[in-house]
């Protein structure tokens, strides 16, 4: 009996032995060295890369933080507001600051966009007698003129035949803040067939098979106070 209490005795004892050491196989050795217990809520330290070659990317609150360090030294270099429809510093340049200083909004290239469709549609509608659109577009002055010459072609019974081939050119030359009234001075260049007739159909004026080439100096204006974002033609005078 007692010689196989002694054989299970050393048989449980060799079944130990081996978990034991295929346990230490699998989990391993403790040597002092190991990493601390995962902590989900522990600062992770940024990872670093394995070697030289590997390019980490850039940090986004380190580069934006940077920016904003670089950003009194950007606004420091001087930027040419008016930059191709005036010179810096120069008269015209200051009368459009003193306009933009009324009128916030203003935007000097989309004003000589806005002066081209009106010279266009003017000089139509002057030729057609369309007093209608010539009131909206005109100061009060110009288009009592503007009614006077048609009145007076009306009257001989002569027809105006007027076709833009192309506006070559509008520059702004002029600009003046005059209380709160902004006044433009655009300066035009196109191509414009235009020929007068009279009531039995002769050509007394220009030539319906001819380019001309013309440059007008118009003056636009606006109150800058006014809710109206419209500017009306305020002077006319035939460029050289």
């Amino acid at each position: 009996m007692q010689d196989v209490f002694d054989i299970y005795t050393i048989i449980f004892l060799a079944l130990a032995v081996f978990i034991f050491l295929r346990l230490r196989s699998v989990l391993g050795q403790r040597t002092g060295r190991e990493r601390p217990p995962y902590d989900p809520y522990a600062a992770r330290e940024p990872a670093r890369p394995a070697s030289e070659n590997v390019v980490s990317l850039p940090n986004r609150v380190a580069d934006a933080t940077a920016k904003k360090a670089d950003e009194p030294a950007e606004a420091a270099v001087p930027v040419e507001r008016w930059k191709g429809v005036a010179d810096a510093g120069s008269p015209l340049a200051i009368g459009l600051d003193a306009v933009a200083g009324t009128d916030p909004e203003f935007d000097a290239k989309h004003f000589i966009t806005g002066a081209r469709a009106a010279y266009e549609m003017i000089v139509n509608a002057y030729a057609e007698g369309d007093r209608r659109t010539l009131k909206n577009l005109l100061s009060r002055e110009v288009y009592d003129g503007f009614e006077a010459a048609i009145v007076e072609r009306e009257k001989r019974g002569d027809v105006v035949e007027s076709r833009f081939v192309s506006i070559d050119n509008a520059t702004i030359t002029a600009a003046e803040l005059r209380g709160r009234s902004a006044q433009l001075t655009v300066r035009f260049q196109s191509k414009l067939v235009s020929v007068t007739r009279d009531k039995a159909g002769e050509v007394i004026d220009g030539s319906a098979d001819k380019v001309t080439d013309v440059t007008d100096v118009w003056t636009f204006a606006r109150d800058l106070s006014s809710r109206d974002p419209n500017w009306k033609l305020v002077a006319t005078e035939a460029g050289q």
